[in-house]
């Protein structure tokens, strides 16, 4: 199974070296030195990571016959993929891969039932469940322990907490101006 774990910025310096955005809990080892990755284009890889650092909190990598910095820049936003075996479990017990979680039923803790994820969306601040609701619409549930409250793994299903107006469109929005009109 194949795994996006980072996306390719831009060049750093002339030696060859690039920034990248990590899409991965497991940098140490998706993105050491020495692993061979495919890309996306398929084109420009696979890559091999010949060294990595960090620099200002940014992780930079180069790869073997990358040597300069037109080369690098030819390289930016590929993303990187890690062939995984999919028996394979991340090292925390609160961690899930986006495999495992496509196609969950997600219900609310009272057993209503709000759709199924098709998708997981990666922002810089949280990550989306994308659901498909049984009539066909999509709901965007932040997957955020305060509102994703159990994923069940041996019964195929994520157990949401929403807030008002999250998978609904009855929120209660007080205003000033309603109390006003009806008085």
């Amino acid at each position: 199974m194949q795994l996006v774990v980072a996306r390719i910025g831009r060049a750093h310096g002339i030696k060859g070296e690039v920034t990248v955005e990590v899409r991965t809990d497991e940098p140490e080892l998706r993105l050491a030195p020495g692993a061979v990755l495919l890309t996306d284009p398929a084109a420009v890889g696979p890559l091999t990571i010949e060294t990595g650092r960090v620099h200002s909190s940014r992780l930079l990598l180069r790869f073997e016959g990358v040597t300069d910095r037109t080369a690098a820049e030819a390289l930016r936003n590929t993303l990187l993929i890690a062939e995984v075996d999919p028996d394979e479990l991340p090292e925390e017990e609160d961690e899930y891969y986006d495999h495992q979680l496509i196609d969950l039923d997600v219900v609310t803790a009272d057993g209503a039932e709000v759709g199924r994820i098709t998708e997981i969306s990666h922002l810089p601040s949280q990550d989306l469940f994308i659901v498909e609701r049984p009539d066909g619409s999509e709901v965007m549930i932040p997957f955020v322990e305060e509102i994703v409250v159990e994923i069940d793994l041996q019964e195929q299903r994520a157990v949401i907490t929403p807030p008002p107006g999250l998978i609904d469109d009855r929120a209660d929005i007080a205003s000033s101006r309603d109390t006003e009109a009806e008085s």
